[in-house]
């Protein structure tokens, strides 16, 4: 398989390595490697089961990095490369997706956010993401997970899952399923956010994780990564994914609630990172809405893994009887948390 796949990017397969790289659980991904070490490439097999259309995909990568490279040529943008025939998707005859990356030399990414100062460069540099392509016309972009953070389906997919989902776990799963609905008020927002002219659709990451942002060897952020899911949206979507995934030190998989809390000086970091980076282009009525974009995330997924549990897992699997509910819990205990220090994280808003 990957003899054939290197031929295509005039790679000599005799000469490279291939091993499987990092921690992504959607895409395949491998380092393509010389002996020598100083030749090395990044080759990602696309799960077209999550996105649909690959070629999509790569459309707006080319758009992407025709754009950055005209107005921001020094720019680490971390496109693909094209093949030989000058293709930037590879397509087997078992119709599977391959592209291949350069690799960034002196560079790492982490998979847990240990202290602020991560935290910071990794908003600072979605941000200048999003800053840098201000003047890029979203309409261009395709939209590779049609309604990936849209709350009101969400809800609406919850709702029916109260109505079809399995018996035994809605009455089981009650409290839960009382405290979610009390905080139907964040759907009403998000309803009112799409008809609000202060907020811009812009160029936004869409999985703002701290693994999809590249750091130097001084641990200075250099770039964002892993670009699928790049589409318009709100700002929202960037800095809520970041509010869900780093203000705790334990993760959704967490089964023991009492470890759940939130980093203040996390918070702020990433606060100020983001809003010092995008400061001119976010609009006061978007700096309003700051707080609740943590909100807005830690309570989509919440009603995402619970809805998943009440439909017998179809969607995320389980690794155990009852893997969606600990999730969904673990979300709801967060979104409390976050919710307790709302006037003290709106003050720190206000100093920024």
């Amino acid at each position: 398989m990957f003899q054939q796949i290197l031929t295509h990017y005039a790679l000599d397969p005799e000469k490279y390595s291939v091993q499987p790289f990092g921690s992504g659980l959607i895409n395949h991904t491998w380092k393509v490697s010389m002996a020598s070490g100083q030749d090395c490439y990044i080759l990602q097999q696309i799960n077209s089961a999550v996105f649909k259309h690959p070629f999509d995909i790569a459309l707006n990568m080319a758009s992407l990095g025709s754009y950055l490279q005209q107005h921001y040529p020094d720019y680490l943008f971390a496109g693909p490369l094209p093949t030989a025939a000058g293709d930037y998707l590879y397509v087997d005859d078992q119709h599977r997706f391959y592209r291949l990356f350069p690799f960034v030399a002196q560079s790492h990414s982490i998979d847990q956010v240990l202290t602020a100062e991560q935290a910071f460069e990794a908003a600072r540099q979605f941000a200048r993401f999003t800053h840098l392509l201000s003047g890029f016309d979203t309409r261009l972009l395709k939209i590779t997970i049609p309604q990936f953070h849209d709350l009101s389906l969400r809800y609406l997919q919850f709702t029916t899952a109260l109505t079809n989902g399995n018996p035994q776990r809605i009455q089981d799963a009650a409290e839960l399923i009382d405290y979610l609905q009390q905080q139907q008020h964040l759907v009403q927002t998000y309803e009112h956010i799409k008809k609000d002219p202060g907020f811009r659709l812009r160029v936004i990451h869409h999985d703002t994780k701290i693994s999809n942002v590249l750091f130097d060897d001084q641990h200075n952020g250099l770039c964002v990564i892993d670009l699928d899911t790049v589409m318009p949206g709100y700002f929202i979507s960037d800095v809520g994914d970041m509010m869900r995934t780093y203000l705790s030190p334990v993760t959704e998989e967490e089964k023991n609630v009492q470890l759940i809390t939130i980093r203040d000086d996390f918070f702020a970091a990433i606060a100020r990172g983001y809003i010092e980076e995008l400061r001119t282009e976010l609009t006061e009525t978007e700096k309003q809405h700051f707080v609740y974009a943590g909100q807005f995330m830690i309570y989509m997924q919440a009603l995402r893994f619970l809805t998943d549990h009440l439909n017998n897992d179809v969607y995320y699997g389980a690794r155990y009887e009852g893997h969606n509910f600990v999730r969904a819990q673990n979300q709801a205990v967060l979104l409390q948390q976050y919710n307790a220090k709302s006037t003290l994280f709106n003050q720190i808003i206000s100093t920024i």
